[in-house]
Order: C-alpha cells, then structure tokens, then sequence
C-alpha cells in the first residue's frame, strides 16, 4: 500500500516565506485531523550537540509549534539521554544544552521536558513481538503523551547510512538501556587507566554486578543487566560502551524501537523530514562537516517509512558536493549514503521497518 509523503522544496518569496511553507506542509500532511483539543503533543527533536550547528533550527521547530497550537492542542519539546557520557548524559546537562543551541521557551514557545527522566532510565517496556526483540524500552513522556510529531534532521549517519524519522523515534525515544541493547550485547567495560576505583559506579548498580577487585572496579558481565546507570554515574568518563553490534543488526532493533515508539498513538502522529544541511555524520558529534549536497527541502507524512524513503530518494537524485566527505555517486541517482559511508547497507532499516508494520516504502510525493 502507497503512501503519501508531502514535499516542499526550498524556495521562497513575498508571498510566502519558508516559515508559512512549513504550516502549509503540515496542513497539507492532515495535521488538523491528527489533533485534538487540548491534547499533549511530544514535538520529538533532536536538541543537537555543543559545537554541532547541522540540527534543526530552533525557530522553524517553533514553527512547527505554532501549528499544533493552531489545533488548540499543547506541544512540548522533548529529547532523551545519550547513552555515550558526554554533553547529553542527563537531562539537567541536557536541557543546558538545548538551551545554549536555541531552544528556550522564548524561541519556541513550548516548554522542554527530557522524555526518560533525569538519568534516562524513567521509561515503560513496550511489547512489540518483533522478530528479535519481544519488548522495547521506551521514554515514559512518549508513551504519556497523546501524540507524537517527530521533526528529523535528514542527514547521513556512520552506522545507519542515514538518520532520519525512524532513527528519531527508535533511537531517539528510548530509554539509556534501549539504547544499549540496541547498540551492543555485552556489558559495559572499565577503563582502568582512567577509572580512580572511587566506587560511584558501583553504589549506582542495583544488580551488584560491580565490584571492587584489587583496589580496581569490575563489572560482572553475568550479573549486568544492561541498563547503563554506571555510565551517568562516572563521573570520570571511565565506564565505556561496546559498540560491538553489526550495523545490518543495529537498523532492525532501531526499526522495532520505532514501533514501539508510536506504540497506542494510533492516527495521531506526523513525521517531518528536514533535509537540510545534509552533514556526512550525526549530530551528536560536537562538530559539522560540509553537507554532501545542497539544501533539498521539507518532506511530511503520516508514515515514517514513507518519510524517510522519500527523502532517501531525494538526496540520492541530487548532486552531490565536491570537496566534501562524499567520495563517490556525485552524479544525479548516485547513492551517496555508500559515497560516505561504503559498508553501510542502509536501506536494511527500510526494509525491516515495512516488514514489521511500521510504515511503507512505496509512496506517492505530492509538491505543495
């Protein structure tokens, strides 16, 4: 079954400007029917790393804002905690970031509310009955929420291919051991050249899967139950990931994350694609490199699978840029994932998206 993805390009003028282009996008996606009054409305974005500059601006999120307001219902802003110890570890750090990149209530006009708690770990298990993961950890403040509207940055990303709507719920909407079970599967481990044996980690563990062995920290991989509390807890950064999970895999629990992720929603979501500033990696980095092709446009679509096909294809059948990460398919119709990222089979998280129910990858674009 075809869906319907809404594209509006980047062109503007007196009569319109990009910011009225954007409600028109959404009005025309059905935004008016996805609402009710009053309904509380998480406006799911990516609140962008410090030093990063490629995440969606804050203003045209304020535009996305307004629109939701024009259905008398009431947004709010949310992201959720890195798994990685860095900048976006916990939501007071978090949200001091978000700030510092734009997003105050005074440019948005919608409050922010970090969607898995203060530590990342207020979150519900969701059961899916996926075709590898039973249940999903997913953000309480999604699941709390009476709808969802995810605004993406569309973007190229060093172990999906590209980032887009379904990275922004499956990734983006779990809690910290969502996270790690999609990203790894074993446990965390100690850097011991770093690690100060100052024992945090360990009164933060509710499984007692750390120890302290000979004046040095341990952790217990029998006992870990994955759930990354250690992580937030090291304050020294000692306590490291094990990114040890094939990208092919990653996609497909990323995949049935998404589904978990609109899990009772129903009709009442929407899915923004901004592919703009089109960077060779993600927006966690706490830098930007230059975008492989210019500014495309905005795409909108009650379907994320549609979404984020189209803006594949969109990407794809521009031109790329020269003198960026973009090695190869410069010409129109090259594939410009594998141009920056050759190993990545990217469209796996399509692929099993659709086979799981998520969303379809046929569609029909319509330009407003």
């Amino acid at each position: 079954m075809s869906s319907t993805v809404y594209f509006a390009d980047m062109r503007a003028g007196v009569r319109e400007n990009l910011f009225d282009k954007i409600g028109r996008l959404m009005r025309e996606a059905g935004i008016e029917s996805r609402l009710a009054q009053g309904d509380l409305v998480a406006v799911k974005v990516h609140f962008g790393e410090k030093g990063n500059h490629t995440f969606v601006r804050p203003v045209f999120v304020r535009r996305v804002v307004e629109e939701i307001k024009r259905c008398a219902a009431r947004p709010f802003l949310t992201d959720s905690s890195t798994l990685y110890p860095g900048e976006r570890k916990e939501a007071v750090s978090a949200l001091s970031c978000a700030v510092e990149n734009g997003f105050a209530y005074a440019v948005v006009g919608a409050p922010l509310i970090m969607c898995d708690g203060l530590r990342g770990h207020t979150a519900r298990d969701v059961r899916i009955n996926g075709e590898i993961l039973e249940k999903v950890g997913i953000g309480e403040e999604i699941l709390e929420a009476d709808a969802l509207v995810a605004v993406s940055h569309f973007k190229c990303h060093e172990l999906t291919g590209f980032g887009g709507a379904l990275k922004n719920l499956g990734m983006g909407c779990s809690s910290r051991s969502g996270k790690l079970q999609q990203h790894s599967t074993v446990a965390p481990e100690i850097a011991e050249s770093v690690c100060n044996a100052c024992g945090a980690c360990c009164k933060s563990c509710a499984h007692d899967a750390i120890i302290v062995l000979e004046g040095r920290m341990s952790i217990d991989a029998a006992k870990c139950a994955g759930c990354g509390r250690c992580i937030t807890a090291c304050h020294k950064k000692a306590i490291r990931i094990n990114w040890n999970e094939s990208a092919s895999l990653v996609m497909r629990k990323m995949a049935e994350y998404a589904k978990g992720a609109v899990h009772g929603k129903g009709e009442k979501t929407l899915f923004l694609n901004f592919i703009t500033q089109v960077s060779p990696a993600c927006d966690c980095y706490g830098h930007a490199d230059a975008p492989i092709v210019n500014d495309i446009g905005i795409v909108a679509s009650v379907d994320p699978v549609a979404a984020d096909q189209a803006s594949a294809d969109l990407v794809n059948q521009a031109r790329g840029n020269e003198n960026t990460a973009l090695a190869t398919g410069h010409e129109p119709g090259g594939d410009k994932f594998r141009g920056v990222h050759p190993e990545i089979d990217w469209e796996v998280q399509l692929e099993h998206a659709e086979k799981i129910g998520v969303g379809s990858r046929k569609y029909t674009l319509v330009k407003i």
